[in-house]
């Protein structure tokens, strides 16, 4: 199995829950996070401001808040290919988490 690793080189916020990411090959994304963003950990990105917050992870090149909340670059990287099946597991967590 060959598993690819893809880091961030650079982002941009163009919209509320958006990201335009360059990968390490020059690859440009547009990635609207909105879907996944429920649960304890996610859900507050749905702030604005709050989701402005967001870092690049110099050590590990991905994109970080302050409460801890990451994407994994490989998964932004093929955002489109699992997307739904995301949505799916985080709407579960908004139930549990009440």
């Amino acid at each position: 199995m060959n598993h690819e690793i893809h880091y961030i080189k650079r982002f941009t916020i163009v919209g509320p829950q958006s990201i335009e990411v360059v990968f390490e090959n020059n690859i440009r994304k547009t990635i609207n996070l909105a879907p996944v963003l429920f649960g304890e950990m996610y859900s507050p990105l749905n702030d604005a401001e709050f989701f402005k917050q967001v870092k690049l992870d110099e050590e590990v090149q991905t994109l970080v808040w302050p409460n801890g909340a990451d994407f994994d670059p490989s998964l932004l990287y093929y955002w489109e290919q699992h997307v739904d099946e995301l949505e799916c597991r985080a709407k579960k967590w908004q139930v549990l988490s009440g």
